[in-house]
């Protein structure tokens, strides 16, 4: 693609990052405040008992609980928005016409739902997000480690499994070279969870049901965002790069090499 192209992407990625964003907001908001905050009156009920009910061992909050579950919490989510949106675009740019005959639409869809499986799913399996009071505070840097490394080999693995599909499909045909890479893919992915350590650190006096729709209502945030991502940047996307005639303009995004 010529580097206005280029630049066009990236500007409707950002935008339809901010958006979807927002979206993903109001799923926050509505579905996952409610399970932070139960998470958090148990914490500070534990925290409680431990000074033996005097409250001797409150701090001064530095940001107020009102403050996270808005201003921070939409700033997290919009910032997050525009920057996954821009890098969405890019990776938009390099694919369109380099896997498969899929238009504008199609392909958007394809980089947003493997997006949501490599970057969130993937990793999320292994290592579930835990609401506050759950989890060890000295295990904290090593679980944040584990799982960003699970999200790097889940992109790499992913990005083997379409190199090795792509190869395999003159031999075994789209059907069966997809099946191949996807079925490697799975095995990959089933060893990196067999081999890297595991944490269970949920007390047994937390409730299980909080602890399901806290989990529940971090998968429906990402799923929302990259679903709406999805749908708005290929809206975007189409509009750009199909003429008003109907007349696929894809010819503008022929890869180079």
């Amino acid at each position: 693609m010529n580097s206005i192209s280029v630049r066009a992407l990236l500007v409707r990625g950002m935008i339809a990052g901010v958006i979807a964003g927002a979206l993903a907001l109001a799923v926050a908001y509505f579905l996952g405040e409610s399970q932070v905050g139960a998470a958090i009156a148990i914490e500070e009920a534990h925290s409680h008992a431990a000074h033996g009910g005097g409250g001797g061992g409150e701090e001064e909050e530095l940001v107020s609980r009102t403050m996270q579950a808005t201003g921070g919490l939409a700033t997290a989510l919009l910032v997050f928005g525009v920057a996954v949106g821009g890098i969405a675009a890019l990776v938009y740019a390099y694919a369109l016409g380099r896997i498969g005959n899929f238009g504008p639409r199609a392909t958007a869809a394809l980089i947003a739902g493997a997006a949501l499986l490599t970057v969130y799913v993937v990793p999320f399996l292994k290592y579930p997000a835990n609401p506050p009071a759950v989890g060890n505070p000295d295990t904290i840097g090593k679980r944040t480690t584990l799982f960003f490394l699970m999200v790097a080999l889940s992109l790499l693995l992913a990005v083997a499994a379409v190199i090795i599909g792509k190869r395999l499909a003159p031999a075994l045909g789209n059907w069966n070279a997809t099946i191949a890479a996807a079925a490697g893919f799975v095995l990959a992915i089933g060893l990196a969870y067999a081999f890297l350590p595991s944490f269970d650190e949920v007390g047994k006096d937390f409730p299980a049901s909080l602890l399901w729709k806290f989990r529940l209502s971090t998968l429906a945030v990402q799923t929302t965002f990259w679903a709406g991502f999805g749908l708005i940047f290929g809206y975007l996307t189409e509009r750009l790069l199909v003429s008003g005639n109907g007349a696929d303009a894809r010819r503008v995004a022929t890869p180079v090499g």
